[in-house]
């Protein structure tokens, strides 16, 4: 089937779902949101699903780890009825632990490829990708050569000693990248490659992605790691300062000519003890909806999971298209506690 043909079919599947939602409105009046998207610009998301259903969005916002903590700690008397986070091995972190109801959809199944999403159970599938995020290499075009951050594995290159700026190599964004490179190198070679890394550093790992292509700009660093959104922003910022850093910093994404470049997800599943798990599943729909799918590209600079999405974006229009890794995020997630180890051994912060 066509990716247009496929778009179609869950796009009319999606429609008919949203609408079965009208009739049971009156049993349906809130839905307990627990996200760690701290987006602006998902504010029309969830207006929009209100619109379209009549089911109202009760919001509860803090980072990954905080919402598992919460979860956790609440148990069966937790109100939580959507869970959104942003990292692939948070969310499959939280289905080892037991805190997402898994089920079965037509329309996801129709709309989001496997690569994307949870492994399914007999039960169903306990998690779903809604959008993507490459994790690139920034360079300091006046101090580096591109053809020498083309790949990863450069960044434990000997030649880019003393070059090297990252944020903690425990942080989920660096986690994932790590456990994907663990799927490319094998254990050994991971290991190697975070030796190297530690190796190459400028400085102890500090702050967040921005804070790295700020470094890089001003000089403190030569190299750095970044999600692709924060890249974007920068490009799209009218002010001064962040065109200046524009100006002195290059992008690469990685891996061209070999295994492709690493993605990410921020996903979305069912929590375990919803008391409204129908309209979980319809509003978890609603995201695979072509219009909350632009919304993910056009609002947020991500990718949409779903084909056949028209994208209005020119920060993600100058990424060009790239190949892209194609190891499905589940398994990138199982290796998270083996990468765990390594950084301890070797150092990384």
């Amino acid at each position: 089937m066509s990716p247009f043909a496929r778009l179609g079919r869950f796009a009319a599947l999606t429609l008919a779902a949203l609408s079965a939602a009208v009739p049971s409105v009156a049993q349906e009046q809130v839905l307990n949101l627990y996200s760690a998207r701290h987006y602006q610009t998902d504010e029309a998301l969830y207006a929009n699903f209100t619109k379209a259903t009549g089911i109202k969005i009760n919001r509860v916002d803090t980072d990954d780890a905080g919402l598992l903590a919460r979860l956790k700690t609440e148990g069966s008397a937790s109100p939580a009825d959507v869970i959104l986070l942003v990292d692939a091995a948070r969310l499959a972190q939280a289905e080892r632990e037991g805190l997402f109801k898994p089920f079965k959809s037509e329309v996801l199944e129709a709309a989001i490829p496997a690569q994307y999403r949870a492994t399914p159970t007999a039960e169903g599938t306990a998690w779903w990708g809604f959008s993507t995020r490459a994790r690139m290499i920034v360079f300091n075009k006046m101090g580096v050569n591109r053809g020498d951050v083309a790949r990863y594995e450069d960044l434990a290159d000997p030649k880019n000693k003393g070059k090297v700026c990252t944020r903690s190599g425990s942080h989920p964004y660096n986690l994932s990248l790590f456990g994907a490179l663990h799927e490319h190198l094998g254990s050994a070679g991971l290991r190697n490659w975070l030796q190297g890394v530690v190796a190459n550093m400028a400085r102890p790992p500090k702050g967040g992605d921005t804070d790295q292509i700020r470094a890089v700009a001003s000089g403190e660093c030569q190299i750095a790691l970044t999600n692709s959104y924060y890249w974007a922003r920068l490009q799209l910022s009218t002010k001064p300062e962040d065109q200046a850093v524009v100006d002195k910093v290059g992008a690469v994404m990685p891996n061209q000519q070999s295994f492709g470049t690493h993605m990410n997800i921020a996903g979305g599943a069912v929590a375990k003890h919803s008391k409204n798990a129908a309209a979980a599943q319809k509003f978890l729909e609603y995201l695979a909806s072509a219009q909350a799918q632009a919304y993910f590209a056009n609002g947020n600079n991500e990718w949409p999971v779903v084909a056949g999405i028209q994208l209005r974006n020119p920060a993600l229009d100058s990424m060009g298209n790239f190949k892209r890794e194609t190891i499905p995020v589940a398994a990138v997630a199982a290796n998270i506690a083996k990468v765990q180890q390594m950084l301890d051994q070797v150092g990384f912060k």
